[in-house]
């Protein structure tokens, strides 16, 4: 037996059960509009089809579950219908681009989901909520979405410092601004503030340096509307070169500060 949801958020949400041949054939595939969920397979009998709907339905709304299942002579694992409904909790609402497939005591995921804890927090619920028999593939990624917006508003510029000092140029000052308008768009994510530096003088100079300069970005952060739980700082100093100290321009480079998404 092989029961296949596919679910995404809000945003593009799709469930589909692929199974064994179906003695009531189900409705045609329908292709999924935004926010529906679409859950297609073969289950044994009607409770079964009822129960997953329902829990679906609960879970999502009626009005976004599409019924692709049909009943067919299938088999499955012991209480096949309880650990289904166990896997359909409100934390797949958390996952996009995704796919939970429960092939018999085998289940699966996929999709994105927003960070590295949230990745192994729901494949570890998912494994806790089953018995010892079923065999939990962890297929989750996290999105570079993101991460993916940062570079691109930074799009390889520097934010520039007054000579030796944590404070900011007016060159430097536009970009940070830039950055914070990008982040506030960004609600509730975490984001690492670092700093870096060349390799001239002392490197204990750069650390503390480096550190003071990130500190100034999340205090401009956290003083133009940002949370700045979600926000921390850490001076590299000069130990993560991105070019040559050798030259003017590879020096410029790597006096920087990076924007991370936190996993």
């Amino acid at each position: 037996m092989r029961f296949i949801p596919t679910f995404v958020t809000a945003a593009t949400l799709a469930a589909c059960c692929g199974m064994a041949a179906a003695q009531n054939v189900a409705p045609a595939l329908a292709t999924p509009e935004p926010g529906q969920v679409t859950v297609s397979g073969t289950v044994p009998d009607d409770a079964s089809k009822a129960a997953v709907l329902a829990k679906l339905r609960e879970l999502y709304g009626a009005d976004k579950v599409v019924d692709q299942i049909a009943v067919g002579p299938v088999s499955m694992p012991a209480n096949w219908n309880g650990y289904v409904q166990k896997l359909i909790t409100p934390e797949l609402k958390q996952i996009s681009k995704g796919q939970l497939k429960i092939d018999g005591n085998t289940v699966s995921l996929r999709g994105e989901v927003a960070n590295e804890a949230l990745r192994q927090r729901i494949a570890s619920n998912v494994a806790t909520s089953l018995n010892p028999t079923y065999t939990v593939n962890n297929g989750l990624r996290v999105s570079a979405a993101d991460q993916a917006i940062l570079d691109n508003t930074l799009a390889n510029r520097t934010v520039e410092f007054e000579s030796g000092k944590a404070t900011l140029t007016p060159a430097g000052k536009a970009i940070v601004d830039e950055m914070l308008a990008a982040l506030l768009k960004m609600k509730g994510r975490k984001v690492e503030i670092i700093g870096h530096t060349d390799s001239a003088g002392l490197r204990s100079s750069n650390l503390a340096l480096s550190q003071a300069r990130a500190d100034t970005v999340k205090a401009y952060f956290a003083s133009h509307g940002l949370n700045g739980d979600l926000l921390t700082a850490t001076g590299q100093g000069p130990d993560r070169p991105i070019a040559s100290n050798d030259t003017a321009d590879g020096r410029a480079r790597n006096r920087r500060i990076e924007f991370r998404i936190s996993q």
